[in-house]
């Protein structure tokens, strides 16, 4: 069995960021704030936090500012992936230098590799990789799907110790479960998936809805541990609402603008991501009041 990274919820983080670029003073203020509410574990620039429009040196400089933000606290884990094999490597060797504590790889995007190419791609970025990695798979976004025995075959890596599943299959999840046993970890990559994930061993989810509501995220989490399946399956219910309202738009469209209403960020993000639709916007603003988020 390899060393669990977490246990419970990880915020897959926004980045706030203005005209001028990231902005760190408001960004050193969610990471605290995200800690002080309970968040286990957090990642630095995955797809919530728009590190495919960032320029190499703001995708760095922002991996850099969380480990050192966070000064051990929690694991921070750091977007390394890309569909370009040899950024995926130098990202994420740069990424170890700084003591990130671990890599989340997404699929390679746009090429819709051969399920060989996201083996060797995946192996060849864990070959270099002096922390662990987190395979990232979400088909609806990168065109590719990881199927799982590609993971499996995977598992058998030493550098390769958990996959965020967000290809929204649960059989397919538990097909991944069957074959890898204990050689990786489960993580649930969508909120509403949260408890089914669970159920099959997965230990937590990487999460956008922990970015507002990082306590409840993680009670989710909590109470099942606990044997309270009911209790936590209650709060995926109650919650869902709000998460389908987080993904009305494609995110992070919409945490951006609950993230800027609560005050972490401004409602600012770049092309060809757009400010969400006022409809929709008034919609999650009413949802989130209902949760009691002063917004």
């Amino acid at each position: 069995m390899k060393n669990t990274i977490f246990t419970g919820v990880a915020t897959a983080l926004i980045t706030p960021l203005d005209e001028n670029g990231v902005d760190f003073e408001k960004f050193g203020r969610f990471i605290e704030w995200q800690i002080a509410h309970g968040a286990d574990a957090l990642v630095a620039v995955g797809t919530t936090g728009e590190g495919s429009t960032l320029s190499d040196e703001e995708h760095k400089a922002a991996i850099k500012y969380c480990v050192e933000k966070v000064a051990g606290r929690v694991p921070v884990i750091a977007g390394t992936g890309s569909n370009d094999t040899a950024y995926a490597i130098s990202l994420t060797e740069y990424a170890c230098e700084v003591g990130a504590d671990a890599m989340l790889l997404v699929t390679p995007y746009y090429n819709k590799a051969t399920q060989r190419g996201l083996y060797e791609s995946f192996k060849a970025v864990a070959d270099v990789s002096t922390r662990p990695c987190i395979l990232y798979n979400v088909p609806s976004r990168t065109g590719c799907n990881l199927q799982p025995e590609t993971i499996a075959k995977l598992a058998d890596h030493p550098n390769i110790v958990a996959v965020k599943e967000a290809c929204g299959n649960i059989s397919q999840i538990a097909k991944v479960a069957a074959l890898c046993g204990d050689k990786i970890d489960i993580y649930s990559g969508n909120d509403d998936q949260i408890v089914p994930i669970l159920s099959l061993g997965g230990k937590g989810v990487i999460s956008v809805l922990s970015n507002i509501l990082p306590e409840e995220t993680r009670a989710i989490c909590t109470k099942f541990f606990e044997g309270d399946v009911k209790g936590s399956a209650a709060l995926q219910l109650k919650y869902l609402p709000l998460i389908d309202a987080l993904f009305c738009e494609v995110n992070p469209i919409p945490v951006k603008a609950a993230c800027a209403a609560m005050g972490f960020c401004e409602n600012y993000l770049r092309l060809p991501l757009t400010t969400m639709e006022p409809e929709h916007e008034q919609k999650l603003l009413a949802l989130m009041r209902e949760a009691g988020i002063s917004c």
